[in-house]
Formats: C-alpha cells, sequence, structure tokens
C-alpha cells in the first residue's frame, strides 16, 4: 500500500526506520511515530496523499521545520515535509508590497531577498533563521515585533489549498456579494462558505464568542479557531467590508487544509536608525511595573530575560560573548528598541526613554546598544529558548504554560498569580519572552520520566488555564495548541463555542484527516511524551566520559528539538554541514540525536550501540563541532559520534579503509624516509589509482604528500640571540606539521624566534585521527603519554602553541573525556593555544608590533577552521593577519569546508564533502583574483580549496613568515 502510493510520487516517501524515527518528535515533549513520512515534489503530490488519506483514514501532519513546541507536527500517520521541495519565492508585487511563496521559504531568507527592495515581512521569531511561512502562518507567529508590525494573521493575503478530498481552494478577501456567491456552489469549498455563513449569522453563537473569547485588546490571541476574528466583518454585524477565510486558516496548524501557496504582505524596511535601552532589575516585580509605561513610548522591541536564562548564556561558548551588557546579577532585565529616520530624532527618542526609566527608579541600570551590539543583545534573547536546554539532568524547563497573554493592564496581576500557582508546587518557574506584547514564556521545571512530575504537568498546566481564563487572556499567544493546549480549548472558550469549533472542522474535514487530534478532539495532554515514564534509570557504559551531562543518553536528550541546526548556508555559522547540501533531517544535529535517544531508549539489544540505523544517522556527521558552539543546548555531536564509531566497531569489526585513516601518522612517518618515491607512487595514475581503489579513497581526490625536517635543526638554525619577550613559547609539532606541513613548522620557528620567542619543541601524535574514526583506546593512550611529558611543565611559565588547530584543540576537548587525571588534564588545556591565540594575545599586551613586518599593501580572505569556530574564537587568526599595517583582510562567511579529515577522500562521502565547499567557500575562494592571499591555518581546509578550485591557501603563519623584513 505504501510502496504504491511512493511509485505514484515524483517526491519520496519514506517507510524506514530511521525516517520514522526521525519524524517521532518536533521541539515538544511529545513522541508519535508516524506511518511514513512524504516529501512532496508537486502540489500533484500533495493532492494524492489527502486522497490516499482519504480513501484509507490515515492522518496527514503538515510539517515544514518541525520547531513546534505543542506537538503540532507528531502524528501517527503520515507527515508531509514540505521543507526540502516547497522553497520557492514566486511572484514579487512591489509597488502592492505582496509576495507570493511556497510554505518552506525560511523567513530570514524571505526577508534578505526582500531588502533589496526595502521590504520585509514583520513577523519574527526567535527560530527566524530556520522556521518556514508556513509554520508562521500554521501557527500564527509573531515574535518579537509584533508591538509595531503584527501577527502572521495580519499579513495573509491568500492561502492556495488542498481540500481533504484532494480538491483544491484558493482563500482571499472577497465582498460581501462574492462571500454569498460562494455558498451556492455545489463544492467542498462551497459548502465550507455556507456551513460557515449559517454558523456565524446566529446571534446567540455571536453573543457566546463575544462573551467568552479572549479580550479583542490581545493582539496575540489564538486560542483554537480565530472565528472571531471573523466577525469583524460586515456580512456578521463588524465594519470590516470584506472577508477573508485565511484569518480562520492562520493559526489552524494544518488542520483545516493544506497549503502550498501564501501570498504575504510587506512592510517598509524599519527606519535605520536604532538604539537599544537595557534595563536592569533586583526583581521580576518592579521589571513588570516599567511595561506598561515603558510601552508609552514609540518601541520596535520589548523583551525580557529572566535570571534562569541569563544564567544559561554564561555556559554557551556562543552566546557568552553576547553578554557583555549585563551588569550585575540582575532577576531580570527589559531590551526596549527605538528607531528613527535621523540620528537626532533617535537621540531624542533615547533621551525620552531614559527620563521614563530614571523617573519610576525601578532601574538600577540601563545602558545603551547601539550598532552591532544591538544585533548581539537580541541573538541573546532569541537562544534563550534553547539555552534551556543547558539544564544538566532531567529536570527541565518545560513548554505547556509558555505561551498565555493577557492584556499588558493584567500582566502585573497576571504574573503575580502565576508565581503563586508555582510557589503552591514549590517550584522555580522561568519567566522571558514579549514583555511588550503581554506575553511572557512561563515554563515550570519538571522531570517528565518521573509520575509525580507527569501529574504536575496537568495540575500546573490547568491551573494556568484557569488563570488565563480569568483575566480573559489567551492560552496560546503565538506558539499554538497543538496537543499541550488543545485539550483546554473548552475551559478557554465555553464548551458551545467549542462546539462549534468540531462543527467547523467538519465542514473542512468530515473524515478528520488533517493532522488529527489538535485543536479538537485532542490527544491527552500527558500521553504520548518523549520520554517512558517511570521507566528504570539505562545504565549504557561508555568508553568516553560524558558525566557532564549525567551520561550518553542525557547527552543526547540535551537536544530539545528547536532546529538551530536546520539554518542553511545563508545564515551565519557551520552547523550543520551536511544538511546545508543534503537538506534532508537525518544531517542535521537534532536529527543525530533523536535517533541517538530513539536507539539508546527504545531498543533491547545488549549493545545498543551496534545498530544500522544509527549507523546511517552518523554517517553524514563531519565532526565539525559547530554543534558544540552554535547549537544552544551544546549538544556535541562529534564526542558522540566517537563514541558510537567505537561501540559499534567493537561488535563488528574495523574496516581496513578505518584502519588506515586511524594509522595515517604511522603510515606517514614510515613514507616520510623516502619522501620522493612516497610522493611519486601517490601521484602516479596507475598506482595512486590503484591505492585509492583498494582503499576506497574517491579517484578525483588527490592524495597529500609527505616531507621530512629535521625541526630540531631549523630551531638551533634559527636561534635569534637577543631574545626579546621573556616567554617561554613550546611549539606543539603535531602529527601533521611533523610529516605532511613541514613548510608550515618551519615558517612558524623563524616567525617566532624572529619575533624574538623563546622557543622549544613539543612532539607528539595528537590522535586526532584515532578520535575520529573512534579507535579510543589508542587515542586515550596518546592523551595519556602527552599528558604525562607535559606535566613537568605546569610548574614553569610556558604555553604549548599549536598550528593545527584538530590537533591542539585536542588538548582542550575530547583529553577531558578520557578519565585521566582531570586536575593536570585541566591545567594543561589552560595552557594549550593555537599560535593565532597566542599571538593575538601579545598584540593586546602590547608585546608585538607590526614594525618587523613589510609595509606593502596585501589582500587577505581567511577561511578559518571548524574546530577553532567552536572551540575558540576566529578573530584571533583575523587580528593576527592584521599585523602588517597594510595588510587588508576579511573573513569569508565560508562555513566547513567539507574536508573534515578522512571524511573528503572518502568515496561514498567525497560528492558531499565537494558540494558543501561549493555553497560558500569555493564561490568565495574563486572571486579573489590571483593578487589576493587565501588563507585557511587547517590542513583538511588547505587541501579541499587546493582540490576545489586549484589555489593554494597558506596558514597565516607562512602568510607572517613570508611578510617579515
Amino acid at each position: 500500500m505504501l510502496k504504491a502510493l511512493g511509485d505514484s510520487l515524483e517526491g519520496t516517501l519514506d517507510y524506514t526506520d530511521l525516517g520514522r524515527k526521525l519524524y517521532a518528535t518536533d521541539a515538544s515533549v511529545y513522541r508519535k511515530t508516524p506511518l511514513a513520512v512524504a516529501f512532496p515534489r508537486t502540489n500533484e503530490d500533495i493532492v494524492k496523499l489527502l486522497r490516499f488519506a482519504s480513501e484509507h483514514q490515515v492522518g496527514i501532519i503538515p510539517r515544514t521545520a518541525g520547531t513546534s513546541l505543542a506537538g503540532q507536527c507528531v502524528g501517527e500517520g503520515i507527515v508531509v515535509d514540505v521543507s526540502k521541495h516547497f522553497t520557492r519565492i514566486l511572484e514579487l508585487d512591489v509597488e502592492k508590497k505582496q509576495v507570493r511563496v511556497q510554505p518552506g521559504v525560511i523567513r530570514d531568507e524571505l526577508n534578505t531577498y526582500l531588502a533589496e527592495y526595502g521590504l520585509f515581512f514583520g513577523p519574527n521569531t526567535s527560530t527566524s533563521n530556520r522556521c518556514m511561512i508556513g509554520g508562521m502562518v500554521g501557527n500564527n507567529s509573531s515574535g518579537t515585533t509584533s508591538i509595531q508590525y503584527g501577527v502572521t494573521r495580519d499579513k495573509v493575503l491568500e492561502l492556495k489549498t488542498v481540500l481533504h478530498d484532494g480538491s483544491t481552494a484558493l482563500f482571499h478577501e472577497l465582498s460581501t456579494e462574492e462571500f454569498l456567491h460562494k455558498t451556492k456552489e455545489d463544492t467542498v469549498e462551497g459548502n465550507i462558505y455556507k456551513n460557515i455563513h449559517k454558523e456565524l449569522s446566529n446571534s446567540e453563537i455571536q453573543k457566546n464568542i463575544n462573551t467568552e473569547f479572549p479580550k479583542k485588546s490581545i493582539h496575540r490571541r489564538n486560542t483554537g479557531y480565530a472565528v472571531d476574528s471573523l466577525l469583524e466583518s460586515e456580512l456578521f454585524g463588524g465594519e470590516s467590508p470584506g472577508i477573508n477565510l485565511c484569518s480562520l486558516l492562520s493559526g489552524s496548524e494544518g488542520t483545516l487544509a493544506f497549503t502550498t501557496e501564501i501570498t504575504l504582505a510587506l512592510d517598509d524596511l524599519p527606519p535605520v536608525h536604532s538604539a537599544m535601552v537595557v534595563t536592569h532589575y533586583e526583581t521580576l516585580k518592579t521589571c513588570l511595573a516599567d511595561v506598561a509605561p515603558l510601552m508609552q513610548h514609540t518601541l520596535y522591541l520589548c523583551e525580557m530575560m529572566d535570571k534562569v536564562i541569563l544564567d544559561c548564556t554564561k555556559n554557551n561558548r556562543a552566546q557568552l560573548a553576547n553578554r557583555f551588557f549585563v551588569q550585575g546579577d540582575p532577576a531580570a532585565l527589559l531590551m526596549l528598541e527605538v528607531r528613527a529616520e535621523s540620528e537626532q530624532l533617535l537621540q531624542d527618542k533615547v533621551t525620552s526613554l531614559l527620563k521614563s526609566i530614571t523617573a519610576s527608579g525601578n532601574s538600577y541600570a540601563h545602558p545603551v546598544l547601539s550598532g552591532p551590539d544591538i544585533n548581539k543583545a537580541i541573538e541573546l534573547r532569541k537562544a534563550g529558548l534553547g539555552l534551556l536546554g543547558n539544564m544538566v539532568g532531567d529536570r527541565k524547563a518545560v513548554a505547556c504554560i509558555e505561551d498565555t497573554a493577557v492584556a499588558l493592564e493584567d500582566l502585573s496581576g497576571f504574573i503575580a498569580e502565576f508565581t503563586g500557582i508555582m510557589d503552591s508546587y514549590n517550584q522555580q518557574a522561568v519567566y522571558y519572552a514579549h514583555a511588550g506584547a503581554g506575553e511572557l514564556h512561563l515554563r515550570p521545571i519538571l522531570n517528565l520520566k518521573k509520575k509525580e512530575d507527569v501529574v504536575l504537568f496537568r495540575k500546573i498546566t490547568t491551573d494556568v488555564a484557569r488563570l488565563t481564563k480569568k483575566y480573559k487572556g489567551s492560552f496560546s499567544g503565538e506558539h499554538g495548541d497543538g496537543i499541550v493546549r488543545a485539550e483546554f480549548i473548552p475551559l478557554m472558550i465555553g464548551e458551545a463555542n467549542y462546539e462549534l469549533l468540531r462543527r467547523v472542522k467538519s465542514y473542512f474535514d468530515p473524515k478528520g484527516i488533517l493532522n488529527p487530534g489538535k485543536i479538537v478532539d485532542a490527544y491527552p495532554m500527558d500521553e504520548s511524551l518523549r520520554y517512558e515514564v517511570g521507566r528504570q534509570e539505562l545504565e549504557i557504559r561508555t568508553f568516553m566520559d560524558f558525566s557532564d551531562s549525567e551520561g550518553i543518553l542525557k547527552a543526547a536528550e540535551k537536544c530539545n528539538g528547536s532546529g538551530d541546526c536546520r539554518k542553511t548556508h545563508h545564515s551565519a555559522g557551520a552547523m550543520c554541514p551536511s544538511y546545508h547540501a543534503t537538506r534532508n533531517e537525518k544531517d542535521t544535529t537534532r536529527g543525530r540525536a533523536n535517533v541517538l535517544r530513539e536507539v539508546l531508549t527504545h531498543e533491547g539489544d545488549t549493545n545498543r550501540f551496534d545498530n544500522a540505523t544509527l549507523k546511517e544517522a552518523m554517517d553524514l556527521c563531519l565532526s565539525c563541532k559547530a554543534c558544540g558552539s552554535e547549537c544552544p543546548s551544546n549538544v556535541d555531536m562529534s564526542s558522540l559520534k566517537s563514541e558510537f564509531l567505537y561501540q559499534y566497531q567493537k561488535a563488528n569489526g574495523f574496516s581496513l579503509r578505518s584502519r588506515l585513516f586511524a594509522y595515517n601518522t604511522t603510515l606517514n612517518r614510515l613514507g616520510s624516509k623516502w619522501p620522493r618515491l612516497t610522493n611519486a607512487m601517490y601521484s602516479s595514475k596507475s598506482f595512486g589509482g590503484i591505492l585509492k581503489k583498494m582503499t576506497g579513497v574517491a579517484p578525483a581526490r588527490s592524495l597529500p604528500k609527505v616531507s621530512s625536517v629535521d625541526f630540531d635543526k631549523v630551531l638551533k638554525s634559527s636561534v635569534n640571540k637577543e631574545v626579546t619577550n621573556k616567554k617561554k613559547v613550546l611549539l606543539y609539532i603535531d602529527e601533521f606539521t611533523r610529516y605532511l606541513d613541514t613548510d608550515l613548522g618551519e615558517d612558524a620557528v623563524v616567525l617566532l624566534t624572529t619575533l624574538g620567542y623563546d622557543v622549544d619543541l613539543f612532539y607528539g601524535e595528537s590522535g586526532r585521527t584515532y578520535i575520529s574514526k573512534g579507535f579510543l583506546e589508542q587515542a586515550k593512550k596518546l592523551a595519556a603519554k602527552n599528558i604525562d611529558a607535559l606535566s613537568g611543565k605546569l610548574d614553569e611559565d610556558w604555553v604549548l602553541i599549536g598550528l593545527e588547530p584538530s590537533a591542539i584543540l585536542t588538548f582542550r576537548d575530547e583529553y577531558k573525556r578520557f578519565g585521566l587525571n582531570q586536575e593536570i588534564v585541566d591545567k594543561i588545556a589552560t595552557r594549550s593555544l593555537l599560535i593565532e591565540e597566542f599571538l593575538a594575545a601579545e598584540i593586546r599586551l602590547g608585546h608585538l608590533s607590526g614594525e618587523a613586518f613589510t609595509k606593502e599593501a596585501k589582500t587577505v580572505k581567511l577561511h578559518v577552521h571548524c574546530h577553532q569556530k567552536a572551540l575558540s574564537d576566529q578573530k584571533v587568526s583575523f587580528d593576527l593577519l592584521n599585523l602588517p599595517e597594510n595588510y587588508k583582510v576579511t573573513i569569508i562567511n565560508s562555513g566547513c569546508c567539507g574536508m573534515a579529515g578522512s571524511f573528503g577522500y572518502e568515496e561514498e562521502h567525497y560528492d558531499i564533502s565537494m558540494a558543501i565547499g561549493e555553497l560558500r567557500l569555493f564561490p568565495a575562494v574563486r572571486k579573489s583574483g590571483p593578487e589576493v592571499l587565501i588563507a585557511a591555518n587547517g590542513t583538511s581546509c588547505r587541501h579541499q580549496i587546493k582540490d576545489g578550485t586549484s589555489r593554494t591557501a597558506l596558514h597565516p603563519v607562512s602568510i607572517l613568515r613570508n611578510a617579515l623584513v
């Protein structure tokens, strides 16, 4: 049955174990394993899927990025993922300020396209770099900008849809006459109009809606279907001359129709001059007291973060730098943005706002941010959701009551009573989000693996629903009802109105196939949870130490599904390189974490890692480490993959190719004894071709050249008798520098000695090749050997500086997971620096200047290794290359190069490797003229650039050595 359906589609239908596991969860606490996952390519595919579902009584669950928090995207039917193929911007009308798009268009990417025309789509979510317009319509998203630009429902002009029977309908603005004409049509669409007219013409129904629905002053109201918005039409006694059922479909979570095209109203870009005042408070109460009076100013953003969220940012490498503006230890803060058409008008607005802040006396600090600092603060706020996943252990901030919206004048009282509810349950809650819109994302902290906390889950949600009803608020402001809140809709709007919603659902979807269990006839909110309640805690033994996450299972469970790893190469950062190339969910950090969690939790084998599904999910992980910093929850998939490979290969054996790559240093050591012969053999079409075929290396991939240098001799001949700096430097000659990049090693020795440093050499294999291929026992032995050799230096004034990021940064990363003497490992980690880190620090201290370098002008384009981006800072390389005063340096927004050590050599991965390079890095290199210096500090990166562009890239150290005078 499913095979026949799949064969009939131009797209694909996946009913494999892997596919079903990947789509069993979204960003909510729920888990439902689907029957299959469809990736339609055309509108006709969607028609076929709807007809199949109607015939076989199977649910259809629409899905875009899967970042929904309420369980909208999980179900036991067919998940229909439009994020891969329905991604086109179809038509832009600049004069009308309208754009027509497919539902898989990413919000930020749409706005990048529109910026050229001075337009943008206003509603903005914290997931805006990966969330899609279809999902925003489904949830009626709003985000930080709603106080100025409204919610998604306000912007939807037309929806092209497929109805339950496979027929199509275009919903758009109609006059009263056109609407009444529709009611006479003998079609599914005509029946919808006829019944909507019959229901909402009833005065008793109108009275019930006006009495029971949330206050109209709450713009973020999204409880059930928006039948209240239809009453604004003159057709039903309102003042609006037309009527548009798009307002009903917006926020309907795909339960009424399947959307294939969306036409949106656009706004002019906001005023270019902006400033942000960040008010700091000692208590939540004083913070909330300031919201209403400060909203009297024309604010473009009024967001709150509390201490719980702010404390989470302290432990996140990517966000730590973004909290630069935080003063002291505030209980809460407000981010207040103002904009103006000129600097003078902006200053006037800032002055007026500061006057109000000072008058209230509630804020103890209120710094003013400008320029790029504003975006840094906004990124900190946006990361809030994912950062909650940083809470170690099973107790998490649970999304269930996080979407309440009340009228602004009710906010302080509502929060006071809400805090009382939390206190009654001895609960600490998290407070953050859209204070200016009367909506705070409130989350209790619960362990949903425990039966008693699942009971609390329901009790707290019920009590807060009643409190929200008391204030005539909306239980769902922007995140939707889904599973978690749909059960409470009768309480929120009354039984009569709920029965009206059920009837509306039946007019659109009489067989109940469209996203069943959401909004009406809801699934129970405390069942189908992601974690099995009351299950005995699993003891999963690992070689690496994951105690910082309380074990490997909890390390995988840190992923809360927020989907930051689904941003594309159009966004900044490297996560997740393989997803950038394939756009497949399995190639995201989230996908791999979900499958790992599923396998470790639900598979019953002795070695749960011995699993073909898990192997497939891990296959395209490049171990770039981007997730270790860019994922707000710091899910370290690189380490998880290394552990998986170790455990899997223990059960299935280590392949010849894996052994060759793991023991690559041994082979290079042998080859370097006869470098000319070795390189001639590698370059030979016949021998090299045979070697590649035997080892599974891609035929088009060049093999690295080995060489041999006596670095002790180089150092001896380079010693500067005038040591001008007392700092002693231990230069790490790693396995790559020693046998492959010997020229780089020589350049480093000459550079450091010329600059007056007292240099000594440390030889040692880092273990990187072993770690990347899962040979963890061998890697640990090397780590122990290196730590033992270096431990004698701890009491001296030495720093260990390395050239190859993947080698030196191993001392700061994986070595901490090998169960060695942690105190010594930590001390060595603090002294293990990239050479760029060391020299950039010397520049800042005034120990190093550009006097030793050429005055010649040169342009440098810099690509930085992924491990450096994740574990250090690419700016240090930028700062170092700017040492020659006339060097103009820019960092390429390149993401991952795609090589990733052995990954790019492997025949089955070669095409993906090159496709990743082609996304950003290769085009940037090709656009650079021959006079431009290409800098790359990773040995794999330089190899990839050479194979992909025929350009030779140099390590920053080599560029500086060549610039010495």
